[in-house]
């Protein structure tokens, strides 16, 4: 058997675990600098679980990285070769995370993946990646996995093989920190799911990018709200670990209930809460007293859409000392700039500011013709220059091109940027203001409109929980002309849900008349992709197939 690696906290392995030409421990492999602090303090707390109400389970950075290398090997054993693809279907665990460790020792991509994942997606990830290992948490396996395709589920302290992955030739004899390190699959506007890859370089540079603003500190417990297969998951796993902190994960079963949600918050001593801003919605709502005890949480920070001001200066109100910071980013760079909040809130501001990319990435603006955009307060497409970009979409250059493109500063260089679809202006220092999608900007009757302000005044009112706008057909019958639609979830401790008549008489005191839905629909849940965004497509098929035939 070939010679694994050095890993941090262990006793050196006889040959030398040295990576070739990098030195021993060059940090830019993922599992190099996520266990760093292995070396430094290998008995702080590494991951903290909540284990049931009042209970916790605590696993230290020496445990994390014993739990990495004996996973290692036991993959090792398997006969894969570098660059091979493994299929991790699992929630956020201290034992999911010494696993994609423990890939990252060897040089395979893991491929993230929900429990919750539907078997015909999780066949095509399979198939469009040629993966070579689909490795679970359950104990029950999957249906219909390839024969050529290993099989086996894991939890600490081993792995359980099902099926050895078909024989192969190992043709890599040097790791590369430009090999991909993992492929998340995000919805893709093709209909299939697109895989954003990352390699080993362009993770450990954003998470360089992101620790120069010291979000976290090694005393800190940083809890984590979003599913694994989520990017923002390894963000804040990057976060927490990088910083020699610990790693909170939250059961996403636990997420949607406030009482349980603060409950694994107070019992796991959590510092610091990264998430979306609707994981706090209920919580402000309908449990604001448990909410302003979590004494010791001293830091939030968001992603992922625009978080309603006055639910950010309630929680401000209600927990006056916290330090709350605005990321953001795409997948395809992790996230690319995080600018604290100011405290207090200036009266009169309607957006936040995302501010500048973190240190080493900058962002710019360009117009439709892609030339650049100087004047603040003049609207263009954010475009990221960043030794953090993803390497592509697997298996679809024609998407990877239209995303990378060539520097518009310097065409001729070859260096090539990410398009990010996303829409912003400058302000007055040049800090960036997000504005939108580019595909979330409609016309009606000849005015501009922001589905998102739309969805933002919805959720204003006391009784809806969740909300999306589309710009539809209209649900007339003789209405050929284009109209917003709203899909409304109505908060489920409401004693009655409020009518579709009384959301649009809220909408009509704040909007102009254009700006007001036509049809609402009450859901009980909006549809999500896997990552956890609002499946839209699947909202308007499905009002397409209420409508009938021809609509």
């Amino acid at each position: 058997m070939d010679a694994l690696p050095e890993l941090p906290g262990q006793l050196p392995v006889q040959p030398p675990g040295q990576l070739p030409g990098l030195g021993p421990h060059s940090g830019e492999f993922l599992h190099e600098f996520l266990l760093a602090a292995a070396r430094k303090s290998p008995d702080r707390p590494a991951v903290v679980e909540s284990a049931g109400a009042g209970e916790t389970t605590v696993t230290s950075y020496r445990e994390l990285s014993d739990q990495t290398r004996s996973f290692a090997e036991e993959i090792h054993g398997l006969g894969l070769d570098i660059g091979d693809r493994v299929i991790l279907e699992s929630d956020t665990t201290a034992a999911s995370i010494a696993l994609f460790l423990a890939c990252s020792s060897l040089d395979l991509t893991f491929v993230p993946v929900s429990p919750d994942t539907p078997d015909e997606r999780l066949l095509a990830i399979a198939e469009t990646t040629e993966a070579a290992l689909h490795i679970r948490a359950a104990e029950k396996p999957r249906e219909g996995i390839p024969h050529n395709v290993g099989t086996a589920c894991f939890r600490w302290g081993g792995i359980a093989v099902d099926r050895r992955p078909a024989p192969r030739v190992r043709r890599r004899r040097e790791k590369a920190v430009t090999d991909p390190a993992y492929i998340i699959f995000t919805s893709g506007t093709t209909g299939r799911p697109k895989g954003v890859v990352m390699s080993h370089r362009a993770v450990t540079a954003f998470y360089r990018g992101m620790l120069a603003h010291r979000i976290a500190t090694p005393e800190d417990r940083v809890a984590s709200t979003s599913p694994l297969q989520f990017d923002f998951s390894l963000l804040n796993i990057g976060l927490a670990l990088g910083s020699g902190a610990a790693l909170v994960p939250v059961p996403q079963a636990l997420v949607r209930w406030p009482r349980r949600f603060l409950g694994v918050l107070r019992d796991t001593g959590a510092t610091q809460v990264n998430g979306v801003p609707s994981i706090w919605r209920q919580a402000l709502r309908r449990e604001p007293e448990r909410l302003a005890a979590l004494e010791r949480l001293r830091g939030v920070l968001f992603c992922g859409e625009d978080f309603p001001l006055p639910e950010l200066r309630r929680l401000r109100e209600l927990l006056p000392d916290i330090r709350i910071v605005n990321c953001y980013g795409a997948t395809e760079s992790m996230a690319c700039s995080f600018e604290e909040v100011p405290d207090p809130l200036p009266e009169g501001t309607e957006r936040l500011s995302i501010g500048f990319a973190h240190p080493g990435a900058e962002m710019l603006l360009i117009d439709t013709e892609g030339n650049i955009v100087d004047d603040p307060h003049v609207t263009g497409e954010i475009v990221l220059r960043s030794p953090a970009l993803f390497s592509g979409y697997w298996a679809d250059p024609e998407a990877t091109d239209a995303a990378l493109i060539p520097d518009p500063l310097n065409p001729c260089s070859g260096q090539r940027v990410l398009r990010t679809g996303d829409l912003a202006h400058k302000g007055e220092g040049g800090e960036m203001y997000f504005c939108g999608r580019k595909d979330s900007q409609v016309q009606i009757r000849g005015n501009r409109v922001e589905l998102p302000e739309i969805e933002g005044r919805l959720l204003d009112h006391p009784d809806v929980t969740a909300a999306a706008v589309l710009l539809l057909g209209s649900a007339e019958p003789n209405g050929a002309e284009p109209a917003l639609t709203a899909f409304v979830v109505p908060a489920p401790q409401s004693p009655a849900p409020p009518d579709a008549a009384a959301l649009r008489t809220h909408c009509a005191t704040a909007l102009p008349a254009y700006m007001v839905p036509q049809d609402i629909h009450l859901l009980d849940a909006l549809p999500t992709t896997p990552n956890g965004k609002t499946d839209r497509p699947a909202l308007a098929a499905a009002v397409r197939e209420a409508a009938g035939p021809g609509r």
